[in-house]
């Protein structure tokens, strides 16, 4: 359910609540509003948000084994009616939301036309970039390639063998791991090398 209607039923609460000049049930407030759609437990909720945003606007007593039995207004129910009630706080609420709203597309343009002019005083930065990412990419896949190659000979493809050819096999295999480290590492130097050369 909508706020729009949860503040309209609280101001007619409180206008029924005006017309009566002696206590009623919240009972009555259901039969009267909200049977059979909603529970009683919703116009308790309702009375409730009513209760702590004024307890000075409805006269509440507790009975028959419940927290809200009774019901009646009080001098503060018409004053607060006068200014507007729940429906002009939530008018008011919303239009803040909306001038709120309307100021932020023009902080996001003016950050995106920011953002063009840096682009556009910083060529050479983005070609940097290009060709860093680039270089990373490269290393990258050449490492899963080596990754992958050695998985697949040890766990894809197992060869019954005997143990010390076992161990043999996983020594070179251990030694083709770190010397492809070692290539890699070493275009990796080779590649911040360059790449710092473009910076200077």
């Amino acid at each position: 359910m909508g706020e729009f209607f949860k503040a309209e039923l609280k101001d007619r609460f409180l206008e029924y609540a005006l017309d009566r000049k002696d206590y009623f049930e919240i009972q009555t407030l259901y039969d009267e509003f909200l049977r059979p759609n909603y529970s009683l437990h919703f116009v308790e909720r309702l009375i409730k948000d009513i209760q702590e945003y004024d307890p000075n606007l409805l006269d509440i007593m507790s009975g028959n084994g419940v927290e809200i039995f009774l019901l009646a207004s009080t001098p503060s129910t018409q004053d607060f009616l006068d200014d507007g009630g729940f429906m002009d706080m939530y008018v008011r609420e919303e239009e803040r939301w909306d001038v709120f709203l309307e100021q932020l597309p023009t902080a996001k343009k003016e950050v995106k036309e920011e953002k063009k002019l840096f682009k556009k005083k910083s060529p050479g930065l983005k070609k940097e970039k290009t060709l860093l990412f680039g270089l990373i990419a490269a290393v990258a896949i050449s490492f899963l390639f080596t990754l992958f190659s050695i998985l697949k000979e040890s766990l894809f493809e197992p060869q019954y063998v005997p143990a010390d050819d076992f161990e043999r096999e996983m020594e070179r295999i251990r030694l083709e791991y770190l010397e492809e480290n070692q290539r890699l590492q070493l275009e990796l130097k080779e590649a911040r090398r360059n790449l710092d050369s473009l910076k200077g």
